[in-house]
């Protein structure tokens, strides 16, 4: 049987560098030898690419660029060739890729900008297209696109270059505090902040522009968060909506990856006719960002049990401890199979 070449994809000029190697390590590992050839792919913190040919376990402790298991690589700019060509010795030696697995986080993997690199030359690879890749990473323009399609989100404010103090209190007095503080295109929650106080509120903005120059206030929505895991391209499969408990009252940074104080409920602790509801709402988003492959669409759950759309990552985590595997898996779908169907989805040609 000839095996599927796929060159997975890891690290990257991101704030989510670490949490790409481990989730490309969980990729790594899962992947059938039997039905795939899988070529190592690191970009390093500055953008280099590199081949890698050390173990796996060097790229979970961030060593993998230190040896001499590397050689440079680039991409083939034409489209019929589907080529990565590496440099070595001041040859140049070619390699036949058939899909691209971009386990890549937050800027430069999951904005639409590595997907044009692939669309120019012509690679099929995992996961939303240039535009909703853009687009979903943009937290207000995926907010517009999402209420324009009927689905409530939260009230926002969107500063760019000059904050108006003006506008900021007008803010404060419609929907009262706390207010998140958000750089518009990261993920993770980095460079977020939960401002109780207008001071707070003017040093989250600063801490924001430190990551974009563009910063989303939101309203702070009295209820929680759920999520759904959705994958496919027309027909769509969903997982087992989860739910958080954030005890501390912020999924930072920090508690995403430690859990030290919040709870993530599995399922979550609604009745199945919300559960479906909210269900049908993912979808709905999912389908109206223009997501394909894949992507875990996130949703706050107010008192009432009104949803509200939070953000949609378009390539969330993927350790096997992560939420959209999980889901998954709770719903029966081995991550294997997550990973053959999401292949699969890449080659069927859904750009």
């Amino acid at each position: 049987m000839t095996k599927t070449i796929v060159g997975v994809i890891f690290g990257g000029a991101s704030s989510e560098y670490e949490i790409s190697l481990k989730s490309a390590c969980s990729v790594l590992e899962n992947l059938d030898k039997d039905k795939y050839d899988v070529i190592k792919i690191g970009l390093t913190r500055e953008g280099q690419w590199l081949r890698y040919y050390g173990k796996i376990e060097k790229i979970m402790d961030n060593t993998w660029y230190l040896d001499n298991n590397c050689t440079k690589i680039i991409l083939s700019p034409n489209m019929g060739d589907r080529e990565i060509i590496e440099i070595k010795d001041n040859t140049l030696i070619s390699r036949k890729i058939d899909i691209m697995f971009p386990v890549l986080h937050g800027k430069n993997g999951e904005d639409g900008a590595i997907q044009g690199i692939f669309e120019v030359s012509g690679i099929p690879y995992v996961g939303c297209n240039v535009a909703s890749s853009a687009i979903c990473m943009d937290k207000d323009y995926a907010h517009i696109i999402v209420e324009n399609g009927g689905i409530r989100v939260p009230k926002s404010l969107v500063i760019h270059s000059k904050i108006n103090m003006e506008e900021i209190d007008d803010f404060i007095n419609d929907v009262g505090l706390p207010i998140y503080v958000k750089p518009a295109n990261e993920g993770s929650s980095i460079g977020i902040t939960k401002a109780n106080s207008k001071s707070e509120l003017i040093k989250g903005i600063e801490e924001a522009y430190k990551y974009d120059s563009k910063v989303v206030l939101e309203e702070n929505i009295d209820g929680f968060e759920v999520g759904c895991a959705v994958m496919g391209n027309d027909e769509l499969v969903v997982g087992t909506v989860d739910e958080i408990e954030i005890p501390g009252g912020f999924f930072d940074y920090v508690e995403k990856y430690t859990i030290i104080e919040s709870k993530i409920h599995l399922p979550a602790r609604i009745d199945k006719e919300l559960s479906e509801k909210i269900k049908e709402t993912a979808k709905s988003i999912y389908r109206a960002l223009g997501c394909t492959g894949l992507a875990r669409i996130d949703m706050f759950l107010d008192k009432n049990n009104n949803i509200i759309f939070n953000e949609a990552n378009t390539m969330p985590g993927f350790t096997t401890g992560s939420r959209f595997p999980n889901m998954l898996l709770h719903s029966g779908i081995k991550y294997k199979d997550i990973l053959d169907r999401l292949i699969e989805l890449g080659l069927g040609g859904q750009k």
